[in-house]
């Protein structure tokens, strides 16, 4: 009888361990699972911020404590040309909905130019939200207004304990956070675009890591790049080179931490895998990604209106074509994303002014 129950007992242990080998590999295999392409399990679900008279650009999202969504968004009159007013009559305005899909109320503006001759004169824009040492950290780009405004476009900070301000100027309100190198041995030096499109993250080796993109010189390739810092307050150190291999234009970089690796999601304006569409590159250490990237989601108009073009649509910006720009993602509880949000050039309900739409992410099964 007693062999019998020590048999049982040492079986019982066997069956245990090799139950836990089992899933002690299916948890590394989870572990060391790679970025995949996104463009295929995204799902239209519609508006996520309709705002009459206003064109809308760019809403980048995050959860508060109570699990309610904020959106921080550029937006400008819709009485004015787009194509100006996105570069002088920009403002950061805040809205917040108790899901993800929306409805989005607008809460109050966070920050717009003075009009003065400072660096951030005009054109707030680009905002980008992230929570960063227990900080909410938004990153921006402002200009001084001239009337060649590209090459004096500069990256801001501001920071809050509460999504709901106050917000604080970082350095401070008279200095941006990173200014193009006059130094001849970066990439970007004198850059004719400025500095603009930025994105922060806090890397697990604990730097901050700014993405940004630029122009090498007046005339040469835009691409994006990155400045590192020690602190997230700065000072921030471009690096020299750029951190893609792209020959054609990308912009609209959007940086998250995604299965153990840096991701930056970008427009595919010029079809570098879909006209139109987005790209995602990925990236082991941030600062170089990999050369081929993944199709990150698609042209709209050719994946979801098979081609066609609303009629009752209003071309405020990009002529008739509707295409996605400006991809800012929401991750979920398990760093695996969520939503995407996008604005549009064309207004597909015909409102007066640009309105950003909300894709929700479909697990593969």
């Amino acid at each position: 009888m007693k062999k019998i129950i020590v048999s049982t007992i040492l079986l019982s242990i066997f069956i245990v361990s090799c139950q836990s080998q089992k899933n002690n590999r299916k948890e590394a295999i989870k572990q060391v699972a790679s970025p995949t392409a996104m463009s295929d399990q995204w799902k239209f679900v519609g508006e996520a911020i309709n705002e009459p008279g206003y064109d809308v650009w760019g809403s980048s999202p995050i959860r508060d404590e109570q699990g309610n969504v904020h959106l921080f968004s550029a937006r400008w009159s819709s009485d004015t040309p787009f194509k100006t007013a996105w570069r002088y009559q920009s403002e950061i305005a805040h809205y917040v909905a108790k899901s993800p899909e929306g409805p989005f109320k607008f809460v109050e503006v966070v920050a717009k130019g003075k009009g003065n001759d400072t660096w951030n004169a005009t054109g707030f824009h680009n905002p980008s939200i992230k929570k960063i040492d227990n900080k909410y950290v938004l990153v921006f780009i402002a200009n001084d207004g001239a009337k060649k405004h590209g090459p004096s476009q500069r990256i801001g900070m501001l920071t809050s304990n509460s999504i709901h301000g106050p917000w604080n100027a970082v350095p401070n309100e008279n200095t941006p956070l990173l200014s193009p190198p006059s130094d001849t041995a970066i990439w970007c030096a004198n850059s004719g675009l400025g500095v603009n499109n930025p994105s922060l993250i806090k890397h697990p080796n604990g730097k901050y890591l700014l993405y940004f993109k630029a122009k090498a010189g007046t005339k040469g390739k835009v691409s994006m790049g990155v400045a590192i810092s020690s602190k997230l307050e700065g000072p921030y150190v471009i690096q020299p080179d750029p951190i893609t291999t792209n020959e054609v234009r990308i912009e609209d970089g959007n940086a998250f931490l995604w299965r153990n690796k840096i991701c930056l999601m970008t427009t595919d304006n010029h079809g570098i895998l879909e006209k139109g569409g987005g790209l995602l590159w990925v990236s082991e250490d941030g600062l170089q990604f990999n050369a081929e990237p993944l199709s990150g989601f698609h042209n709209y108009q050719d994946f979801y209106l098979k081609g066609n073009f609303p009629k009752e649509a209003n071309v405020r910006y990009g002529g008739k074509k509707v295409k996605l720009e400006r991809p800012q993602l929401l991750m979920d509880a398990n760093n695996e994303p969520e939503y995407l949000y996008c604005p549009s050039g064309v207004a597909l309900d015909g409102s007066d002014g640009t309105n950003n739409y909300v894709l929700k992410y479909q697990k593969k099964k």
